[in-house]
Parts: structure tokens; C-alpha cells; sequence
């Protein structure tokens, strides 16, 4: 019956906010049809009045475009000789462009690659010995063996890859200190050292120690400057591909605190030269396999220089702005993009942008259309302005609707979830005593251990009920917002105490298990001590129900950031991922089934939530389902 009710209440309520959706729709549309139909009428005779006016000025707008893409395009000089990848920087300033590409004589593009050099260690007794302490996992003496190498050679490759070794060891070793003075000592100037694959040592080894550095370390900064300086230099002889992962490495540690002018152009550059090979015929922009990027013929086709579609837009723009046209703006259309909307301007018919921008469009604009409709829309004010106020009464009327029906709905759901709740969570303890009652008057007190156990058995359904009593009262005066709390200075140990006392029946059976652990020298807090205790006895009711038979439960007391933490572990069910967040709701259970063996009605954990926050405090929650959960309180204390 209730079930029937409650579907058939949830149905009404859904047809009349139906009703009221389509009371609001339907006369709102038509409104608005009216009020497009006729600004677009208005803006369109406004629109051809003035086109004529603006197409001879569109075309001037071209040629002025064509000859800035042509300029570009002519002010990169070929070297008497070839690119060399330290003009990189030079090219990509004097190209304006996102990033370029240069071209060899052959058409393949310009990188400093990663030249792998002879292994001077190859039969070298002094260095087999600290390689084989190395890998036996003996980096102490490792170490030292490789730092006597270091100092004992004279060639300066052999010098940068024992230092290298030592100060891997070092890392291995965890001696994070003595691996840092390391390459600060050995690797603090730009060198000509190349490991066996080509890479540049000594941008490497300072990117381990960026990596070994916490950002917070004073030396991070001058580490993070360093490297970012020989990235900057193309003059130092890093390759190509190191020098980009440098950078994106670089990047991600330092997070804004150096300067990488080039480093979005390099991961262009490397992106573009990843998908299509660098090549271009003819003159103009031409469209990449990249989306919205374009590609420009420098230096007779022996560069190319890459630009973004908004970057093509500003060079555009910058060309109408340096010829002053005042109130009329100029509208830029990239291939297959949809026309120019009319909206905030008055735009007119677009032409072609040129042959250095084939596909492209241009058009032009004025900045405030409204000074060219203003007659026609002074007509139309009357009676738009009066659809708006009865759109904005309709909508007005439907939103207050709706929230009321939302609102009269959630009361009568919580209303009826509560009535629920309440009738059932009360029978069952209620009829429990009543059963351990009877049985005692029907059997007497001859047998007094039987009639002890009977006593404690009602003691703890009575204990049960009071609690949930408590959480029902509790629960009504935070829905009322009638809830006060009674701060005073409290120790963590006289908040422990009282619920210890309060659970001690339930743990004395020998499959249930309470360990408690309190650090010493814990704070005060400023708390209600009652509230409190009722927190702690929710969580520890919460372990107890929801642990298996044999229930091994900890309650852990400690300080960690600033706050006093309660941690209450159990080995119970666990709580999937999903629902580690409702489970702070009110009436909120994951499993039914499972509720109804257990007792309870969801209100213990939403009423945690609240005095937690209340105190600025937090409540979480750590589990994963079949390995039980920890829920921690950390609540703030006064230093």
C-alpha cells in the first residue's frame, strides 16, 4: 500500500510539472518566433543599405592582406651557407609565426642530432670493478670507486661519465645531499661531454638534481635558471629531440618559474614534424594535416614557418588596424568555418581573403549596429518589451513552481522516509525487551546466570534505543537548524573515555576486538565534549555492525597537520568508491539487504558530517569493498 501510494503521488507530481513545463514552453517560443522573426527583418534592410557602401573598401582590405603574407613571407634571408640549428631562435622572431621549420638542401629538416660516441670505459679494469659494486647493489662503495675515477682521470669525457655513475649511486644509495653537491661541482658550466647516446650530460645531470630538489629548496630556483639558460643558449650544443624533453620536463617541475620562450615553438615544430613531412610548394598559407594550424613558405621554400589559425586572424587584424577605418571592424572566416554570426555587429557579405590566404574569407563589420536599426527597432519596443516582461512572468511563475513541487516532494519523501524509520528501528528494540521481559517472568530468577544475562541483553537494547533516539533528536534539530553546540576547552582523552564506556558491553564477547591507541602530549581542542563523544560512538557503532563475525576494530589517536585526528579502522565490508561520498547523506545505506540485518537508519554518518563541520573539522573516509574502511576526523586545535 505504501509503495502504491508513494509511486502514485511521484506520478502526480510528474504530470503537473509537465503541465507546467509545457504552460511555460509553448507561449515562450511563440513569443520569441515573434521577436526573431522581426529583429532579423529589421537588422537584414539595415544590412543591405549599407553593403554597397563597404565593397570597394573590402577589396583595398585584400590587397593590403596579400602583400603582409608576401612580406613575411620574403624577410627570412637564406645564409650564404646553411641553416644551422642555432638560427632556430633568429628565424621563428623574424617570422612572427608559432614555430618554424628549417630545410636543408635536400628538403629534410634541420636538427642538431644525437651523435653516439666510442665507450672509453670498454676494457677498462678500474672502471669494471665500481660497474660490477654497482650492480650488486653495493653503491656506497660504487660510489666512492667512481668519484676516485673522476679524479684520477684526464679525459674529460671519462671525467662526466664516472661523475655521472657516482652520482647515480649516490641517488640509489638515498645519499639525495652528496648526489646534489655532485653535479653542482662537476656540472655547474656548459662542457662538450656526451654520454654514449648522444645526450648532453650536464643538462641532464641538472635535471636529476631538479628532480632530487624540493621546489621548496633555495637551491631549485638557481638549478631551474641554470638549465634554463642552456636551453635558452643554441649556442650550447644540446640536440634537438633532448632539448625539447628538457624543456617539458622543465616545465612540469618548475611550473612558471623560469622562462621557455621557445618551448612551445620546439613542441610545435616536433608535433607538425610527426604527422607530415616538411614540405610546401607554391607561396601562401597553406593547410596543415594539424588542426587549425597553417604553414608558410620562407627563404625560397627552404623554411617553413608554422602559424595557429588565431595567429593568422591577429596578423590579419594588425593590418586593419594600422589603417584607422574607425567605428567598421574586420571580420576574418577560416576554410570551412560557418559564416560570421550577426549578432553583437552588422556584418556585410564576405569575399575571398586572396591568393596568400586561399579559402580564407575577410569581411567587414560595424561596431555598433544598432545606430542603423535604430528606427526600426524604436517601432518594434512596444510590443518586444512587453513579450519580455511576459516571457520573464511565465518563466518566473514556472521556476516558483517547480521549486515548490521539488520542495513539497523532497519534505514528503524525507517525511516519509523518517516515519519509516523510525517505526522500525524503534519496534526492534523495543520488542526485544519486551521478549527478554516476558521470558523472565515466565522462567523467574531461579536461574541468576540466566536472569544476569537476560538484564544485560535489555541493558544493551535499551542502550540501542537511547542512541537511536539520540541520532533521531540530533537529526531533527540540524533539519530545524535548532542544533548549538557548548564549546569548551576538551582533551581528546576525556572525549575517549565516555565512549569507551558507552561500548564496552558490545566488545566484551571474544570475537569482537577494540584496541585503542592515544599518542602522547595530544592538544586541546575547542569542542563540545557531548557532541564529540556522539561522533565517536557513531563511527564505533558503524565498525562494529558493519565487520564480520570476528570483528577487529582500532581507534587511533594522533596529531598529523595542524589537527587532532580520530582514526577508527574495521575490517568490515568495505564501501565501494562510488558511494564513499553518499554515505554522509541522511537516510542514505548502500546495501538494503544488508540495513535490515544490521539495524539502523542511516542518520549515524550525516550526523558526524555535520558536527565535524561544524567544529572545522573534516570527516574521510579510506576502503575498498572486502578490505574494510578507516574513517579519520581531523579536527583543528590552538597552537
Amino acid at each position: 500500500m505504501a509503495l502504491g501510494a508513494k509511486l502514485g503521488q511521484d506520478r502526480s507530481l510528474w504530470v503537473l510539472a509537465l503541465f507546467v513545463l509545457v504552460g511555460v514552453l509553448l507561449p515562450t517560443g511563440c513569443v520569441l518566433w515573434f521577436m526573431n522573426v522581426a529583429a532579423r527583418s529589421q537588422a537584414e534592410s539595415a544590412r543591405r543599405s549599407v553593403a554597397e557602401a563597404y565593397r570597394g573598401q573590402l577589396r583595398v582590405v585584400r590587397d593590403s592582406v596579400g602583400a603582409f603574407w608576401r612580406a613575411r613571407a620574403a624577410a627570412i634571408l637564406l645564409p650564404s651557407g646553411d641553416w644551422k640549428p642555432s638560427d632556430f631562435p633568429r628565424v621563428l622572431a623574424a617570422s612572427g609565426a608559432d614555430s618554424v621549420i628549417l630545410l636543408d638542401k635536400t628538403g629534410a629538416a634541420v636538427h642538431r642530432l644525437a651523435a653516439p660516441g666510442s665507450d672509453p670505459t670498454l676494457g677498462l679494469t678500474v672502471w669494471n670493478h665500481p660497474l660490477s659494486l654497482e650492480r650488486s647493489r653495493q653503491f656506497a662503495a660504487a660510489a666512492a670507486e667512481y668519484s676516485h675515477l673522476a679524479e684520477a682521470s684526464r679525459d674529460p669525457l671519462m671525467v662526466a661519465l664516472a661523475a655521472q655513475a657516482q652520482v647515480r649511486c649516490l641517488a640509489q644509495n638515498g645519499q639525495r645531499e652528496a648526489a646534489i653537491a655532485v653535479i653542482q661541482r662537476r656540472f655547474s658550466s656548459p662542457s662538450p661531454e656526451f654520454d654514449l647516446l648522444g645526450g648532453y650530460i650536464g643538462a641532464d645531470e641538472h635535471l636529476f638534481a631538479l628532480q632530487l630538489l624540493k621546489p621548496s629548496d633555495a637551491r631549485f630556483g638557481a638549478t631551474a635558471g641554470l638549465l634554463a639558460a642552456w636551453l635558452n643558449d643554441y649556442s650550447v650544443p644540446i640536440p634537438t629531440a633532448q632539448r625539447l624533453f628538457l624543456m617539458t620536463e622543465l616545465s612540469a617541475l618548475a611550473r612558471g618559474r623560469v622562462a621557455l620562450p621557445t618551448f612551445a615553438a620546439e613542441r610545435m615544430a616536433a608535433d607538425f614534424e610527426a604527422e607530415e613531412p616538411a614540405h610546401v610548394d607554391g607561396e601562401g598559407l597553406q593547410a596543415c594535416r594539424m588542426r587549425d594550424l597553417w604553414k608558410l613558405p620562407l627563404a625560397n621554400g627552404r623554411a617553413i614557418a608554422l602559424y595557429r589559425g588565431e595567429s593568422v586572424v591577429r596578423g590579419v587584424e594588425g593590418v586593419w588596424a594600422k589603417e584607422n577605418h574607425g567605428r567598421v571592424r574586420l571580420g576574418v572566416t577560416r576554410p570551412g568555418q560557418p559564416e560570421q554570426g550577426k549578432t553583437a555587429q552588422l556584418w556585410f557579405d564576405a569575399i575571398p581573403a586572396g591568393p596568400m590566404m586561399p579559402g580564407w574569407e575577410i569581411s567587414l563589420a560595424l561596431e555598433n549596429a544598432r545606430d542603423f536599426d535604430l528606427a526600426a527597432r524604436n517601432q518594434q519596443a512596444l510590443y518586444i518589451w512587453a513579450g519580455y516582461l511576459a516571457v520573464a512572468a511565465i518563466a518566473l511563475a514556472g521556476v516558483l513552481a517547480c521549486a515548490s513541487l521539488r520542495r513539497q516532494a523532497r519534505l514528503a519523501r524525507l517525511r516519509t522516509d523518517l516515519v519509516a524509520a523510525v517505526s522500525h528501528e524503534l519496534k526492534t528494540p523495543l520488542a526485544s525487551m519486551r521478549l527478554l521481559v516476558e521470558t523472565l517472568i515466565e522462567d523467574g530468577f531461579e536461574d541468576e546466570k540466566a536472569a544476569h544475562e537476560y538484564l544485560n541483553m535489555i541493558v544493551g537494547e535499551n542502550l540501542r534505543l537511547s542512541r537511536l533516539i539520540d541520532n533521531f533528536l540530533e537529526f531533527s534539530r540540524m533539519e530545524r537548524k535548532r542544533q548549538k553546540f557548548q564549546f569548551a576547552e576538551t582533551r581528546a582523552e576525556e572525549v575517549i573515555q565516555p565512549a569507551m564506556l558507552a561500548v564496552r558491553e558490545r566488545f566484551r564477547h571474544p570475537e569482537a576486538h577494540l584496541e585503542v591507541a592515544v599518542s602522547e602530549g595530544l592538544p586541546s581542542l575547542w569542542a563540545d565534549h557531548d557532541a564529540m563523544v556522539t561522533v565517536l560512538l557513531n563511527l564505533l557503532d558503524n565498525a562494529y555492525k558493519y565487520s564480520g563475525p570476528e570483528k577487529w576494530i582500532s581507534l587511533r589517536v594522533f596529531r598529523e597537520n595542524g589537527a587532532v585526528v580520530f582514526a577508527v579502522k574495521d575490517n568490515g565490508i568495505g564501501i565501494a568508491r562510488r558511494d564513499q561520498k553518499r554515505i554522509f547523506r541522511s537516510f542514505y545505506r548502500v546495501d538494503q539487504r544488508l540495513a535490515r540485518e544490521t539495524g539502523g537508519c542511516g542518520l549515524g554518518l550525516s550526523i558526524v558530517d555535520f558536527i565535524v563541520r561544524a567544529h572545522g573539522g573534516r570527516v574521510e573516509v579510506e576502503s575498498r569493498p572486502g578490505a574494510g574502511s578507516t574513517f579519520r576526523v581531523a579536527l583543528p586545535y590552538e597552537n
